[in-house]
């Protein structure tokens, strides 16, 4: 098995919250951290001893203790009533789960919501609480709600590379722009010197 494939089989078990807890930048690169440098498993508290354990048989390791106390399934809610509408949770959110627009309320998506608490830290209300939800019955659950985690993610990924190409293409434009209008204001320029060129030999002409 490559380390690639061995990548994408770690990442299948892992719950996709993109949290970051692991120290590392989504569930992807830990996985290819412990895939590719041997990283410990047992560094994932929303997989808690489940993701744990299942790790560790992939890997034919013996099951160590949590670094960090598991992580309760969660979700975020936003105190409507003190929202500003900022906009900063909604740039925060790894799977697309708040929506809203500029000034007006936000509201979190609960179905989608990974309980990531990414959106809280930039909230400058103090207006996102951690609400506790039922834990997943079984792994079926539980991975069917990564699943679909990851794949809000993959979207919102998908969306900010639309997103990043488009203003670059609008920059260029715009760069492309202001050279046609510098080229005109050149041509302009020397269109008049042209002509008051010419005034000038006429009237010394006449001065002859």
């Amino acid at each position: 098995m490559t380390e690639k494939n061995l990548a994408e089989k770690i990442d299948a078990l892992l719950p996709q919250t993109q949290c970051g807890l692991c120290g590392h930048g989504g569930c992807m690169p830990y996985a290819t951290a412990i895939a590719e440098k041997n990283e410990a498993i047992n560094l994932c508290p929303p997989g808690g001893e489940r993701v744990l354990a299942k790790l560790a048989a992939l890997l034919k390791q013996e099951p160590i203790p949590l670094k960090a106390p598991a992580k309760p399934a969660q979700v975020a809610v936003i105190q409507e009533e003190a929202c500003i509408g900022c906009l900063k949770c909604i740039t925060a959110c790894p799977v697309d789960a708040i929506v809203g627009a500029a000034k007006l309320m936000h509201t979190v998506i609960t179905d989608a919501c990974t309980g990531c608490e990414l959106c809280i830290p930039p909230c400058p209300m103090d207006c996102i609480e951690l609400v506790a939800i039922s834990e997943p019955v079984n792994d079926d659950e539980f991975y069917q709600k990564a699943e679909l985690a990851r794949q809000r993610y993959y979207k919102h990924n998908v969306r900010l590379k639309s997103d990043a190409s488009m203003a670059e293409k609008q920059h260029e434009q715009a760069v492309k722009a202001s050279m046609i209008t510098n080229n005109q204001d050149e041509i302009l320029a020397a269109r008049k010197a042209f002509v008051a060129e010419a005034i000038a030999r006429a009237k010394a002409k006449k001065g002859q």
